[in-house]
């Protein structure tokens, strides 16, 4: 794709296409339509480098350094202190998805330990599964917390 410089195309054009973008891409409502999407839009290489710079932002936000950060990823400073700089002064992107990441995060680690448990035969959480009519009573107050996805990444 031909590169054409910002600077040079029209402020209410460049407005206009952005906008497409964007609504595009909140359009999007599964996982596997955002993924295939930005496989079709990106390349492999693109898509990693997109990545990294999310979980440079992660390990920031954690209070990681830059050296720590640079060490585990082999990422370089100028990467890190990009990053650093958007967290700081940018529009809030990273600081507001970063969280719920952290919490679909969370989430999947629950999902995967309550299957875990199901998975033990004759295990309370087996038999629950099991026979759910049998602990009807117990399984309405226990609740067990909402393991549910949240509405963008439903399958």
């Amino acid at each position: 794709m031909s590169r054409k410089r910002i600077s040079k195309i029209n402020p209410r054009e460049r407005g206009r296409i952005l906008d497409e973008f964007w609504t595009m891409v909140a359009l999007l409502e599964t996982k596997d339509e955002v993924k295939n999407f930005f496989k079709d839009l990106l390349s492999a290489t693109e898509s990693i480098m997109l990545a990294r710079r999310i979980q440079i932002a992660r390990m920031l936000l954690s209070g990681l350094g830059y050296d720590a950060i640079q060490q585990r990823l082999g990422s370089g400073p100028s990467t890190v202190a990009s990053v650093h700089r958007w967290l700081q002064g940018g529009f809030g992107g990273y600081a507001g998805a970063i969280p719920k990441l952290e919490k679909e995060i969370e989430r999947r680690g629950k999902v995967a330990e309550k299957r875990q448990e199901e998975s033990v035969p004759f295990s309370s959480a087996w038999m629950r599964r099991k026979y759910p009519l049998h602990y009807l009573i117990v399984n309405m107050f226990s609740g067990g917390g909402d393991l549910t996805p949240p509405r963008k990444i439903s399958r």
